[in-house]
């Protein structure tokens, strides 16, 4: 049993095995049944934010590129899903799967052309998203525990905004102060769980000369796959004094977005 006084954000449920396939199909899969939809809400505020400060996104903890795929394609996040689940593809090879995925999104493009880069610590979800075009550049590089590549230093100075939608908790402060030092003008913007504080990344963008804010309202990300973990969530949401009321009370993980920018 967890300790009262202690977060427990880390026993969410462990989706890591579907990152490290060569398509996005176990993804889909998976988060499908647990409606799974967070980049559906961040698309509008993407999309608002780069009308204000155009440029290059680095979507952080990208996967398999879905940000860069809604920001570029015309196709919501319902119907990628239903594309990349489809049981009549489930016989499909990877190499197939790419291949129909490359075609799929290239009959999609939207205008204007966004320039999307990705960065995850899974190899084959940056690969998969290189191969089929959704990210214009990628790297499968863990920051929390190096500092970045020559290769991505070099691309993290034309990045005007940085995204994350749901990597906090995984990735935390020592990623965004790697990333904010080759990004001297990049804004953050990042839908955070409200079972993991964000006040420590907040702190660490400070030092950059950047004021977070969160924006107003609340997220839905997924619903929760299990009793243990909606225990777990509420558990932490006491402990943070937030109210579970209207939102994990209903059984769905709620995300808030915070923007970082100059004063």
């Amino acid at each position: 049993m967890a300790d009262d006084g202690a977060l427990t954000g880390e026993r969410k449920a462990d989706f890591s095995s579907i990152y490290d396939r060569p398509d996005p199909r176990a993804y889909f899969t998976a988060l499908i049944p647990l409606e799974y939809q967070v980049p559906g809400h961040a698309l509008p505020v993407v999309e608002s934010l780069l009308e204000r400060h155009p440029g290059t996104v680095l979507d952080v903890c990208c996967s398999y590129g879905i940000n860069a795929t809604l920001l570029r394609h015309d196709v919501d996040h319902d119907a990628l899903g239903a594309h990349a689940a489809d049981p009549a593809r489930a016989g499909l090879t990877p190499e197939e799967v790419v291949a129909q995925d490359r075609e799929f999104f290239a009959a999609r493009r939207r205008a204007p052309e966004r320039r999307v880069l990705g960065l995850d610590a899974s190899r084959p979800a940056i690969d998969y998203a290189l191969a089929t075009g959704v990210l214009a550049a990628g790297w499968a590089e863990d920051l929390e525990a190096a500092d970045p590549s020559p290769s991505l230093a070099a691309a993290l100075g034309e990045v005007s905004l940085v995204l994350c939608t749901g990597g906090v908790g995984y990735v935390g402060p020592a990623t965004f102060d790697r990333i904010l030092t080759h990004a001297p003008d990049a804004w953050v913007l990042a839908f955070v769980l409200r079972v993991f504080p964000y006040d420590d990344v907040a702190r660490a963008l400070a030092g950059h000369g950047l004021v977070t804010e969160k924006l107003p309202g609340t997220h839905r990300q997924r619903r929760f796959a299990d009793d243990a973990e909606a225990t777990a969530a509420l558990h932490d949401l006491r402990l943070l004094g937030l109210d579970p009321a209207g939102r994990e009370g209903d059984g769905w993980f709620h995300a808030e977005a915070f923007l970082s920018r100059p004063a």
